[in-house]
């Protein structure tokens, strides 16, 4: 019977982890990707990270991510996270609108509602004093032509930024810039180079707006117009820089650990249909975990849930169609947790 999963590993990684065995391996960096709905199909197995890979680091770690990769990793660094990733696959499952195409600004009052819930009135302080766990929140602020943030002046400066980035990526540094909200004892983060990055401490109040920010798709939610520390924006998706992150230039220490929903990386969110910049890793530290493609055809529509279906599907449809790819994922966190736990930590693996 095929795998659920399919498991890369970079030379070094697989060295390590043979040696090492998963629960002892030095993992120093967690990223997370942009995808929205996408991470229902992870929400099992982030509950097995949290309960057998977490729990056992002492060394502090880098949760970096944008969009849902930081709503993720905020649960992540709670002190139930089981419970927080759970009220957040939930809340999140059983979101609701009061029609069929919502304004940007319920939208993002539903995001509010969310992140609050997942989180708990103590969310804050339990993200920005956890020991080991240091998350960094990718956000992308607009500049120059591209701070219009509504109407007309937004739809034109998002095709500007879609079509110089299609002739350079660096091109799109003219448009956004990279502000990273971060765990106060970060002064960098792995894998953001350019975009002159900026790096803002965490604090209780910017935290909701800084997770906000890094999802906040534009023409779909509401950007935050400022943060507290961190200034005037407008503050947008991070996926637009980083949507999977370009995995360029590894940590100089310890091993990256990526949860993703497929094998194929793309780096910003202007480039989905740049085929040229879709590629798959090739990091020597880096471990790589998605739904294999047995376990993607065999979902109804032969797909993970994605923000499409929201527009395809009534609200009826849309939750029991997500209902299933959540049971189903839990085939995804057993075959993880059997990897972790079990005496062949290579086993399945394909190596990069």
């Amino acid at each position: 019977m095929s795998q659920p999963i399919s498991v890369f590993m970079g030379s070094a990684a697989k060295a390590t982890i043979a040696e090492h065995g998963w629960q002892d391996a030095p993992f120093r960096t967690l990223v997370g990707a942009s995808g929205g709905p996408k991470w229902l199909i992870l929400s099992e197995m982030d509950q097995v990270l949290a309960s057998q890979l977490l729990t056992h680091t002492s060394r502090p770690m880098t949760l970096l991510g944008s969009s849902i990769g930081t709503w993720r990793h905020a649960c992540l660094t709670q002190p139930d996270p089981v419970a927080a990733i759970k009220r957040l696959q939930h809340i999140y499952l059983y979101q609701q609108y009061s029609s069929p195409k919502p304004t940007p600004q319920e939208v993002s009052e539903v995001a509010g509602t969310m992140l609050r819930e997942a989180l708990g009135p103590q969310g804050a302080q339990h993200l920005i004093n956890h020991p080991t766990l240091r998350n960094a929140i990718v956000t992308a602020r607009a500049k120059n032509i591209a701070r219009g943030q509504q109407g007309l002046s937004l739809v034109a400066a998002m095709g500007a930024a879609t079509l110089t980035n299609a002739w350079s990526r660096n091109g799109l540094e003219r448009f956004f810039q990279r502000v990273i909200f971060c765990h106060p004892a970060l002064t960098a983060a792995p894998f953001t180079a350019g975009f002159d990055t900026q790096m803002i401490a965490l604090a209780e109040n910017n935290l909701i707006s800084a997770l906000k920010a890094s999802g906040a798709i534009p023409l779909l939610m509401q950007c935050e117009s400022s943060i507290a520390g961190a200034g005037e924006g407008p503050f947008w998706d991070g996926g637009i820089i980083d949507y999977h992150f370009s995995l360029d230039t590894p940590p100089s220490e310890g091993l990256v650990l990526y949860p993703h929903f497929c094998a194929q990386l793309t780096p910003g969110w202007f480039d989905k249909k740049l085929r040229g910049r879709i590629g798959s890793p090739h990091l020597s530290n880096l471990v790589l975990i998605c739904p294999s493609d047995e376990f993607l055809m065999s979902l109804p529509y032969g797909k993970i849930p994605d923000r499409g279906d929201f527009r395809a599907m009534s609200p009826e449809q849309r939750v029991a169609y997500w209902e299933v790819c959540i049971r189903e994922s839990q085939r995804l966190a057993e075959a993880f947790h059997d990897l972790v736990t079990g005496d062949d930590p290579l086993r399945g693996a394909m190596f990069l």
